[in-house]
């Protein structure tokens, strides 16, 4: 194995022998050079079940969980190499600071139901109950945040580009029938939703099959569009407000 040891100033790949058995990853690997040749090896990891994203890196150029790639991946012999997230400023080893994506989510409104019904019970229908379900497999290991190459390969973009992952918690939010808030010009304006160019490249790396380009970037890219430039959509909202529709006449939910 090759593995990056270093810390923000620096580092290099370091080499490692390690024997290994059948049915073993890439982290029980990780942790026995721990155990039996660098006990000060940094590895991020938790739950070992593919369900925390906390040992996220990128084992041979591409972003793995450590916990659910198998030595049975490579072929008998190859190098396994092991580097720290590449968009993520270095902590230490393989440790990086994600902290980026915890202030991008402060940013998106929460979840804002209408007020109940007389009864006191909520309704939805079952396809949006299963629509958004899959939204909701996200572990949160930013696998997506650091192969999509806007940020990746743009600093800078960071300050105006939220990421994939939480495009997917705007369409979460934006496709929920009993939510209020109109989220579109957040995502398009505060998010920049619109420089995402669709390769689904983050589709490919999300160890939860989530089909993030298709059911959720391309869903919110056709409602921001819908709603800042459609020509009709623009009109009706000067014509009818939503504030100063008539009671009975406000939408009840947006199951569309």
């Amino acid at each position: 194995m090759k593995v990056w040891r270093g810390d923000a100033t620096g580092g290099e790949l370091v080499d490692y022998t390690v024997p290994v058995e059948e049915g073993e990853v890439v982290l029980d690997a990780l942790h026995r050079i721990q155990a039996t040749q660098s006990g000060d090896l940094a590895v991020r990891w938790n739950c070992k079940a593919g369900k925390c994203g906390s040992c996220s890196t990128e084992i041979n150029g591409r972003p793995r969980l450590a916990c659910m790639t198998r030595l049975s991946t490579f072929e008998e012999g190859e190098t396994v190499t092991v580097t720290p997230l590449r968009t993520f400023p270095v902590v230490r080893d393989l440790v990086t600071d994600v902290s980026y994506n915890y202030k991008v989510a402060e940013t998106v409104p929460p979840f804002a139901p209408e007020p109940r019904p007389a009864d006191g019970q909520y309704r939805m229908q079952q396809v949006d109950v299963e629509r958004g379900q899959e939204f909701r497999k996200c572990i949160e290991c930013f696998l997506c945040q650091d192969v999509c190459h806007v940020i990746r390969d743009h600093e800078e973009n960071k300050q105006s580009f939220s990421g994939p992952r939480f495009f997917l918690r705007y369409a979460e939010l934006e496709m929920h029938p009993l939510d209020t808030n109109d989220r579109r010009e957040l995502a398009r304006e505060q998010a920049g939703i619109g420089m995402c160019n669709i390769t689904k490249c983050c589709t490919e790396v999300c160890p939860e099959g989530i089909h993030i380009t298709d059911n959720a970037i391309i869903p919110m890219k056709e409602r921001v569009v819908d709603r800042s430039f459609d020509p009709v959509t623009w009109l009706g909202r000067k014509i009818f407000r939503r504030d100063q529709l008539p009671e009975a006449q406000v939408p009840q939910g947006r199951s569309e």
